[in-house]
């Protein structure tokens, strides 16, 4: 789950980007602004199909939006899958995008602590672990290990880019630009990516990996200021 057009996690007294009409129209962004979109589930999908069996069960968070569930469902067929989102109107939208699918897929609001406890043979993250602070993302990942059997591939993507100056800003102008931000727009939204959200160092989210308990973790995906991996339970 990642707002293209919006690139703060909403506060309670902020216009939140994840409800109401800006979550309905959100599924027009990520095509268009995150590179190799399309591919990026492709790859996800070929790589949890490496272990998970033909009518495994999946555990999707951030599964607001829904585009990755309908894609993964499309793929799998006997696959199952539990979608974890904190925001209702992105998880109404999830509902509509997977339309006739639904009867695979269980969709649950709130963060990690409202999965199920598993045990899952796979488990997915896209475009959503840069929304979570970063005092709270190794609980949440050791939570998602957790839930995992173990060997299960678990596949992330997000913002992660070097966290030294000049590159962290030169990153930061660049995504923009992919985005399409307005010139006039641009201060504003540098200003807001470069406090609100919680990016890593590629070192650093290959660390917390780590240190979470997920073994083989290897980049696969690469576009422009977003990264990929996959690893194991």
């Amino acid at each position: 789950m990642t707002s293209p057009d919006h690139p703060t996690a909403p506060t309670p007294h902020e216009h939140n980007p994840f409800a109401g009409a800006a979550a309905r129209s959100y599924a027009e962004g990520p095509p268009r602004k995150v590179p190799g979109f399309a591919g990026l589930h492709r790859m996800t999908s070929q790589l949890l199909a490496e272990r998970v069996p033909p009518t495994g069960r999946i555990l999707v968070l951030g599964a607001g939006g829904g585009l990755e569930l309908k894609a993964l469902a499309d793929d799998h067929p006997g696959w199952s899958f539990d979608g974890v989102d904190p925001s209702a109107d992105m998880l109404a939208l999830a509902a509509e995008i997977i339309g006739p699918r639904a009867p695979r897929v269980t969709l649950h609001e709130g963060t990690i602590g409202a999965a199920p406890e598993g045990p899952f043979d796979g488990a997915v993250c896209l475009l959503t672990l840069h929304f979570v602070p970063r005092a709270q993302r190794l609980a949440t990942l050791q939570q998602l290990r957790s839930r995992l059997l173990p060997g299960a591939p678990f596949i992330c993507a997000h913002i992660s880019f070097a966290q030294t100056e000049p590159e962290r800003s030169l990153w930061i102008t660049r995504h923009l630009a992919f985005g399409g931000t307005p010139q006039a727009d641009a201060a504003s939204a540098h200003q807001a990516m470069s406090t609100r959200l919680s990016i890593l160092s590629p070192e650093d989210d290959e660390a917390m990996l780590a240190a979470a308990g997920f073994a083989g973790i290897t980049l696969f995906y690469a576009g422009l200021s977003f990264r990929g991996w996959v690893s194991y339970a």
